[in-house]
């Protein structure tokens, strides 16, 4: 996930594809360090984003607008008064730094022809906007560096624009065979580090892109290669560099299940498998737009549930302690027919006892009449001794029921708040975490409010098409399971869940029919498997069974049911079928 140089060069040829000899029409500055130019071209219009937030640098092209504030920055009236309606003549990159380079024209104050150049340097935190004139010298920038804030470059009006040597890479498009050899030898590091390392515009993932290309391990040391593996890989770099070169770029998105982890320019070779999915773009700038959407949107719905997840595993926490404690109580009490035995033999034997003894060694008819010492009370005599044990014994086995009874309560409490958990994964509306919400509040792990007025949840299943055109419900949570399972189902649908642990109740109705595609089957199992929390899984065991034998627990949380003569089958978790809004 990163904008490295090869993103930059799909951007620069996008951009100067759309851009180059179009006119600056609008500059707006809707939040800090973020700019948008507006720009009409070829009577088309387009919006670019530039955005120089430390935390995430951004530039593409969108159709989103922001509204801007209502007093306008120093830096946007700097660049309005300038190239506000500037003509773009190019944009390049520079070699493969992470830096975008706009020539600008214009007409200055008395109507002469006038050039501007605006840097856009996309490093992390030391991504900037500066704005210089024709003699690379900076008018202003967004972000201002004093000589006390890096020691470095300054970026400040009046300086030169300039890159620091202590910036700047090696770059691979001038980079020759022995030279390549040379960086790479001069400093042991994992081969996929050193080449990150040491050469511009490389990034992490495509440094392991590379390596796999070249068919190397990405942990062997840099130095340790032999010429001829070298060498390949020289030429595995220079065969993708030759692509970039000819603009043959694939913008792609990586997702593992609904999240978005990975973008690149290029084919990822390495997230190649069952586990993820590639979606390929024509455009980089709406591949970055949907990625940054789907990533802010996975993160609002984790900031939204943080709340309930919190309580949850609070919950969890403290139910794991007390189940840990109470079966330790009960390996204690388990120790309890020791004390009867004692007493059985003091009763038996305790004759031969004088009194004052502190112990009493006899024989032990329970286990072959092998010895066995009892310690005594030296102030009490057999029969007191033995009155001793056949108490503790007694308080023992009460202990014991009653601990057996907490250890089934806690374990149950435990598979509900897992069951919970499990749910907060599945659910992204706010809907269906207001229902889990209620679900905390009516077991006690939230305090009920009387003042609050609890609204009817609108939420629903999810709602598949199978390929065979039959529908498979999938609940978000357990109300959801409870009335899938117990109100939607009928006698002859089938119902499917993961074998063992939580996750979601699945519907696949039948329509009454006897016999159903052995497709059908397997793709409501893949839900069961998915909407589990064994999701991230290569192979998940799925029980099936049909409705009419699924009976629910008495006194039980909602969504616990108890099923006998099951089917099971393996599944792959997936969720590729189509979902009905």
């Amino acid at each position: 996930m990163a904008f490295d140089g090869i993103v930059i060069s799909n951007l620069s040829y996008e951009l100067n594809t759309n851009l180059v000899g179009g006119r600056i029409s609008k500059i707006s500055m809707p939040e800090e360090n973020e700019l948008i130019f507006t720009i009409k071209n070829n009577a088309k219009t387009y919006r670019l984003l530039i955005s120089a937030s430390a935390s995430l640098p951004l530039v593409y092209l969108t159709d989103v607008n922001k509204p801007a504030p209502k007093v306008a920055p120093a830096f946007l009236m700097l660049l309005r008064k300038y190239i506000g309606t500037a003509k773009i003549t190019d944009i390049f990159q520079m070699g493969l730094e992470r830096i975008l380079c706009f020539k600008l024209e214009h007409l200055n104050e008395l109507g002469d022809l006038s050039h501007k150049c605006m840097y856009v340097e996309i490093m992390g935190k030391h991504s900037n906007i500066i704005f210089t004139d024709e003699n690379n010298k900076i008018i202003d920038s967004i972000k201002r560096i004093s000589a006390n804030m890096s020691s470095l470059r300054e970026v400040l009006p009046g300086r030169e624009y300039f890159l620091p040597d202590e910036l700047k890479k090696k770059d691979l498009l001038n980079t020759e065979l022995e030279e390549f050899i040379e960086i790479l030898k001069s400093k042991e590091y994992a081969l996929s580090k050193s080449i990150y390392m040491n050469f511009a515009g490389i990034s992490p993932l495509i440094a392991e892109e590379i390596v796999l290309r070249a068919s190397l391990s990405s942990q062997a040391p840099s130095t340790s290669l032999s010429e001829l593996e070298y060498t390949h890989l020289f030429h595995t770099i220079k065969n993708l560099l030759d692509d970039i070169s000819s603009h043959n770029f694939s913008p792609n998105i990586v997702y593992r299940k609904e999240e978005a982890i990975e973008f690149s320019s290029v084919k990822l070779y390495s997230y190649e498998s069952d586990e993820y999915k590639n979606t390929y773009y024509d455009s980089i700038s709406k591949m970055l737009y949907d990625f940054y959407s789907s990533r802010e949107s996975f993160v609002l719905n984790r900031q939204k549930s943080s709340d309930l997840r919190r309580i949850v595993n609070t919950a969890l926490e403290r139910a794991s302690k007390k189940y840990d404690l109470q079966e330790k109580q009960l390996q204690d009490a388990d120790k309890k027919d020791i004390y009867r035995i004692y007493g059985d033999l003091l009763n038996t034997y305790g004759y031969s006892l004088k009194g004052g003894e502190s112990s009493f060694t006899t024989e032990n008819f329970y286990d072959e009449n092998k010895e066995i010492t009892i310690p005594l009370d030296k102030n009490k005599t057999a029969k007191e001794n033995a009155k001793k044990y056949y108490d503790k014994y007694a308080k023992l086995s009460r202990t014991t029921k009653a601990l057996s009874e907490e250890i089934l309560n806690t374990k149950n409490d435990i598979e509900h708040l897992l069951s919970i958990q499990t749910a907060l994964e599945v659910s992204s509306d706010d809907e269906s975490l207001s229902q889990i919400r209620q679900e905390l509040v009516d077991f006690g792990y939230i305090k009920k409010h009387s003042s609050v007025k609890q609204k009817k949840s609108t939420s629903h299943p999810y709602h598949y098409i199978s390929t065979d055109g039959y529908d498979i419900y999938v609940g978000k949570n357990n109300y959801q399971n409870e009335e899938l399972t117990f109100k939607v189902a009928t006698g002859n649908d089938w119902w499917f869940h993961a074998k063992g642990i939580p996750g979601s109740h699945v519907i696949l109705k039948s329509n009454n029919e006897e016999e159903l595609p052995d497709r059908v089957y397997e793709e409501a199992a893949a839900l069961a498997a998915f909407y589990s929390k064994a999701k991230d899984s290569e192979k998940v065991e799925v029980d099936y069974i049909q409705k009419k034998n699924i009976k629910k627990v008495a006194g039980a949380a909602p969504g616990f049911v108890i099923y006998h003569s099951n089917w099971s089958m393996i599944a792959t978790p997936k969720a590729d079928l189509q979902l009905v809004k």
